[in-house]
């Protein structure tokens, strides 16, 4: 954090944005020691401030330790790109589970990592790691690969460049997960075999912007579904993905 916090020139708002970005994926609950050294902040300041996200639900507390309150969360989703995607997706997704009683996500990009925006969670038992909020890895991920495959070439490089191993499976070597990343652009859908969880793998294809004819389609969201195993099944499960994709793409169109 910006050591020029703790000074008085800084602002009311650049302090409380400090405290709140404390919290990420692997920091979900802070004691006060931790909350000042992760901002900067004096230790009065930091307390004072996390009191009043308290009462105000920006944060909760629970024992010792400093969480992100609902409050956020639901601030969040009135973001218009979220609100727009997950209303035009939500019948689709519900018709996903139906058909397959899976596990389905659908994700955004936020920097190098995939933002879950929704979850139906799935009949089988397979372990899955994602929830709504969250954030999970793109390089490791079935939506996560979709989004990285038509991310910004910096992206794409920052994040060959960080590759680590989260299972046995997790793919760390660049060239070869570039080499997917291509894959999934020629053949429209990607896949993970235990690369997140062991006994879970993901399909998942790209939702397209519902842009003008003379404007460049963009994605604006992975679509994906998590099972105990691929085999058998990935040509059925691949077109139902299309399917729900083309309807949430086009259901974005007739919104806007």
């Amino acid at each position: 954090m910006p050591g020029n916090l703790s000074t008085p020139g800084a602002g009311v708002a650049s302090r409380v944005f400090a405290v709140l970005s404390a919290f990420d994926a692997t920091h979900r609950a802070l004691t006060l020691s931790e909350l000042t050294a992760r901002t900067g902040l004096p230790r009065s300041t930091a307390h004072r401030l996390a009191g009043e996200l308290v009462e105000l639900g920006g944060l909760d507390r629970r024992g010792d330790r400093y969480v992100i309150g609902r409050r956020l969360w639901d601030v969040g989703l009135l973001a218009p790109v979220q609100t727009e995607l997950r209303h035009a997706a939500a019948p689709f997704l519900q018709d996903l589970y139906a058909a397959t009683h899976a596990t389905v996500h659908l994700a955004e990009r936020d920097g190098t990592e995939a933002l879950y925006l929704d979850r139906i969670s799935g009949h089988a038992s397979v372990p899955v790691v994602s929830r709504v909020g969250g954030r999970l890895p793109l390089f490791a991920t079935g939506v996560g690969k979709v989004l990285l495959a038509w991310a910004p070439e910096a992206v794409q490089r920052e994040v060959l460049g960080s590759l680590h191993r989260i299972t046995p499976y997790t793919i760390t070597q660049p060239h070869i997960l570039a080499a997917q990343l291509d894959r999934v652009r020629r053949s429209g859908y990607a896949q993970t075999v235990e690369e997140m969880s062991e006994g879970a793998c993901s399909l998942a294809v790209p939702v397209w912007s519902a842009g003008a004819s003379e404007s460049p389609r963009t994605v604006v969201a992975g679509l994906g579904l998590v099972v105990p195993d691929l085999r058998r099944i990935r040509p059925r499960i691949v077109s139902a993905l299309r399917v729900a994709s083309a309807g949430i793409t086009r259901t974005l169109g007739s919104a806007g």
